[in-house]
């Protein structure tokens, strides 16, 4: 039998006399999702029995809500992968994901994928799901990622993204000595129109602001940390080298390999709050191998 995501409430006085329909929508379940109940095998349950949205709770009552099951996406199969997990609960899970992993399969990377090794060590907690990735990182860029287990879950997180309550902080070595000590690139980001990868500031882009700060700097490199305020692909690339300044490895956007073999650009510090939990979490990891060596390097 197929896992399923429930999500179980006792009705309390002031939600008494709620139509479910209401309930449910004050409680994160948007309209698609009750569309999806409806359809696609899941069901509400007032005191174990079915129920449509229309019944009018009342005080005491327990209402259940079965989500339907989630198959994973054809073609992505379970691949025995270690993880290094950061946090994990029935909800979510933080991964810190290593360099020359990407983060979902495609054509070029079929496999050896995170969504691989998560499926793996989903079926080894006999868990039902695909794969929600709410934080994606590109294939060389190491950190933490943020998953959602079921889509609801991934529902909530993804409207308090576009709220600015999940933050990202990221460490990076870029060529040249940036003068200012902190900043703020506010400049707008659009595809590139003769490449289906590469992105550019653009007058016609989406809106994209990158905080940074200096952490140290180096004869001919400065270690970054920088914040996200938006979350365009490629952000803090395309940006550090709009002003001049790509990173270390990123021959995409103009930096060489000479020092490091990959953009040497890392994930540090993630903060989210869990919707179902109530509660604020901010999960950090140590820079990884080949960065810290290339600091070590530069100091030297």
């Amino acid at each position: 039998m197929l896992s399923q995501f429930t999500l179980t409430w006792i009705v309390t006085k002031q939600d008494e006399g709620k139509l479910i329909r209401e309930f449910l929508k004050e409680n994160g379940i948007s309209k698609t999702a009750l569309i999806d109940i409806k359809f696609h095998g899941g069901a509400i349950y007032v005191n174990d029995q079915p129920v449509t949205v229309r019944h009018r709770l009342g005080e005491g009552e327990t209402l259940r809500v079965v989500f339907p099951p989630e198959l994973p996406s054809e073609g992505m199969a379970p691949e025995a992968i270690p993880l290094d997990i950061v946090y994990e609960d029935e909800h979510v899970i933080v991964v810190n994901k290593p360099p020359f992993m990407a983060t979902i399969p495609s054509r070029e990377h079929p496999g050896g994928t995170l969504a691989n090794a998560l499926l793996y060590h989903y079926e080894k907690q006999q868990l039902t799901s695909t794969i929600h990735v709410v934080t994606r990182l590109d294939r060389d860029t190491s950190g933490l990622v943020l998953i959602a287990k079921h889509r609801h879950i991934h529902h909530l997180l993804s409207t308090l993204q576009k709220q600015g309550k999940v933050a990202r902080r990221y460490e990076a070595i870029c060529h040249g000595r940036v003068s200012k000590d902190e900043g703020t690139i506010d400049a707008p980001i659009a595809r590139k129109s003769d490449s289906i990868i590469a992105r550019e500031v653009r007058e016609d882009g989406q809106r994209a602001v990158t905080h940074f700060r200096v952490l140290q700097r180096f004869r001919d490199y400065t270690h970054l940390s920088l914040q996200l305020e938006t979350g365009r692909t490629h952000q803090i690339r395309v940006h550090l080298a709009h002003i001049g300044h790509p990173l270390a490895g990123d021959e995409l956007y103009g930096g060489s390999r000479d020092a490091i073999d990959r953009q040497a650009l890392h994930s540090k510090e993630l903060s989210f709050f869990h919707p179902l939990k109530k509660q604020a979490y901010t999960f950090s990891c140590p820079l990884p191998d080949d960065m810290q060596q290339l600091i070590e390097r530069l100091r030297s």
